[in-house]
């Protein structure tokens, strides 16, 4: 008789669901970024990580607040980002803020680079997820807000919920 074996017993390791289009599974978000800053151009890269990385980032141990990329000597990196060390792992666990390599092509760096040099402008990470099994992070080109702009962002924000609030009522009478 055929032993049954339940995914995530015995060592079985559940697949991951992809979530949304494409395959992609989205492990971490950084919300924070689209109040702060003005998103301007999206790119998307891979991660270069190392074992543990991986197998941390799958259980969505990793936090984007304060990172930012950067370029130095050619590469691309990710500076600041924080993935925990993986709970099952050994003394060759991975530094949690290490900075990690940023998988592009050539003409993407130069022009992720030609961006950041500009002044006023920042690379941040969005967000980080799978696609296809692969690491990836979405990284926006963004400039910074003032707060006066913030306000004036809520505000209007505000004015468009009560304008659709009042549309709505309209419509039910």
């Amino acid at each position: 008789m055929p032993v049954l074996r339940l995914p995530g017993a015995h060592g079985m390791r559940e697949p991951m669901k992809p979530q949304g289009s494409h395959g992609i599974h989205v492990v971490a978000e950084n919300r924070r970024a689209r109040h702060d800053y003005e998103i301007l151009e999206r790119i998307e890269a891979g991660l270069e990580l190392r074992g543990t990385e991986v197998k941390s980032l799958r259980q969505g141990q990793v936090s984007l607040a304060g990172s930012y990329a950067t370029v130095e000597n050619g590469e691309a990196w990710l500076l600041d980002c924080h993935i925990a060390p993986y709970s099952c792992g050994n003394i060759h666990n991975h530094e949690p803020k290490r900075p990690r390599r940023l998988l592009l092509h050539r003409r993407e760096i130069l022009r992720l680079e030609t961006r950041i040099r500009q002044r006023g402008f920042t690379a941040i990470p969005l967000r980080v997820y799978f696609r296809r099994g692969r690491a990836k992070v979405e990284l926006g080109i963004a400039r910074g807000r003032e707060r006066t702009d913030r306000r004036e962002m809520l505000k209007r924000r505000e004015a468009d919920r009560e304008a659709s609030r009042a549309l709505a009522a309209a419509r039910r009478r």
